[in-house]
């Protein structure tokens, strides 16, 4: 009869032998390094013996003398320090409030140097016409009434502490905005459809100042605007169903409102065209363009993505007619810097800095007023799903901090990259391609109301999401 072979490994010395395993750790041990083990596990038990005689042991002195007297010299020095640091305080917050009152007027005397060009500009060139002056005179209210609130900057008190502290109120804050993960929909959301409680495949949205949102029902064919709050739409172009018309549209792609003259202006894809409708009357602004999409700058110059031509060009208003300016692309489709491979969606900062989703490169790219090419300030590291990588990257948001907000498409979520950072983050989505609330299934464009919520244009579930920023 064969004897019973229990030898293994020793954990210590990992030599062949008969071992016995402890409970605690589930390690196997030979007898001579088991008692070792065992020592080891007794000087541990006697090291938490001594360290909870000496917690008690200052429990006890802390007992015995309650009123310690270097506690209330403590207070003592609390009570001198806190009446200085409310000196220091106010001289503190009275410099703080100078400074923000030298930046906002500073900031104004920006925009009337920048609408002082725009005006020293058509008097040379001496060609303008109604809307020109429309916009310069909406300019200078918006300038005027900028400089007669006095609620951009205010002193709140914070009431509950005991020594009341004041801080300035600026209107723009330095934090990194954070929302909810779990999104309201309040646009669609009841399947693909051709009712007006319904979208199909929605691409562009625009929010203006009333909160309505402006979607681009691309295969319905139609402008939609949904009222905050509202349970179905309000059809603005495209009652006539899919054509080429002038009142008909055909898979519009984006569209932006100019909030300026009540305008609407829209990529008609697949009618290659750019239309505008002001007061239920239509004007084709620029014929034969593969345009994609749309943005408008501060200065009412229109720019237009076209995936074909791989470029972006700018129009001034009122000059449709001619062939516009490139200002990013132009050079063939590639990879190269000053290249683009069919861009998407674009953003222009107030440095007149175009942003584009270059999709079938992965990438966003910057191109500076006036440059020969751009730079890549998202993506760019080929196509997947790592944080410093985007595939098929759609709708661009850059906000006041200079953070670029990225519609993740094929990766179905929304990233932020901090221009010159080698990847981004997450900030919604990215649970996977699906219909629950904190799913995204391949978000077109994105838009922010004045309170900096998150409005996503949720394609593939045919709904309008709005993330809720965390206060």
């Amino acid at each position: 009869m064969a004897m019973v072979n229990n030898k293994t490994h020793c954990f210590t010395c990992n030599k062949h032998k008969i071992t016995y395993s402890c409970e605690g750790c589930a390690r196997k041990f030979c007898l001579i390094h088991l008692t070792e083990h065992r020592q080891i596990l007794t000087s541990e038990l006697h090291h938490i013996t001594d360290e909870y005689n000496e917690f008690k042991q200052r429990i006890n002195e802390q007992k015995q003398n309650p009123q310690n007297g270097l506690l209330i010299k403590q207070i003592n020095q609390w009570e001198i320090e806190s009446i200085e640091i409310i000196h220091q305080k106010a001289q503190e917050y009275r410099e703080i409030l100078i400074k923000s009152s030298e930046m906002f007027i500073n900031d104004i005397e920006k925009k009337l140097k920048d609408l002082n060009e725009q005006i020293k500009e058509i008097h040379q060139e001496n060609e303008f016409n109604e809307l020109n002056l429309n916009y310069l005179r909406n300019q200078l209210t918006e300038i005027t009434e900028e400089l007669n609130n006095s609620s951009n900057i205010s002193i709140k008190e914070d009431s509950q502490s005991f020594i009341n502290e004041v801080s300035i109120i600026s209107p723009k804050k330095s934090k990194l905005n954070k929302w909810k993960q779990n999104a309201i929909t309040v646009a669609g959301g009841n399947g693909q459809g051709q009712k007006r409680n319904q979208l199909k495949s929605p691409h562009g949205i625009f929010i203006d100042r009333k909160k309505h949102i402006f979607i681009t029902d691309c295969f319905n064919h139609r402008i939609a605007e949904w009222e905050c709050n509202a349970k179905e739409e309000q059809i603005m172009v495209g009652a006539n169903k899919q054509g080429n018309r002038i009142n008909q549209l055909d898979q519009p792609k984006d569209v932006v409102v100019d909030q300026q003259n009540h305008s609407i202006i829209i990529a008609d894809r697949n009618n290659r065209r750019v239309i505008r409708w002001m007061n239920q009357n239509q004007q084709i602004l620029i014929h034969n363009i593969d345009c994609s999409r749309l943005a408008m700058d501060k200065h009412g110059y229109l720019y237009v993505s076209d995936y074909v031509k791989n470029e972006v060009r700018r129009w001034k208003m009122g000059e449709y007619n001619n062939e516009g300016i490139v200002v990013a692309g132009g050079n063939g489709k590639g990879y190269q810097f000053n290249q683009l491979n069919s861009p998407s969606f674009i953003f222009v900062d107030e440095h007149q800095s175009v942003y584009v989703s270059d999709q079938n490169n992965s990438r966003v790219m910057k191109w500076k007023k006036g440059a020969k090419q751009g730079t890549v300030v998202a993506g760019g590291n080929g196509q997947g799903r790592d944080l410093n990588q985007l595939s098929k990257p759609e709708g661009v948001i850059v906000d006041d901090l200079g953070q670029i907000y990225v519609a993740d498409c094929w990766n179905d979520r929304i990233m932020r990259w901090c221009e010159g950072k080698e990847e981004g983050e997450i900030v919604v989505g990215g649970n996977g391609g699906g219909s629950r609330s904190n799913q995204l299934n391949c978000p077109m464009s994105l838009s922010f109301d004045d309170e900096a919520n998150l409005y996503v244009a949720d394609s593939r579930n045919h709904r309008i999401q709005k993330f809720e920023i965390i206060l």
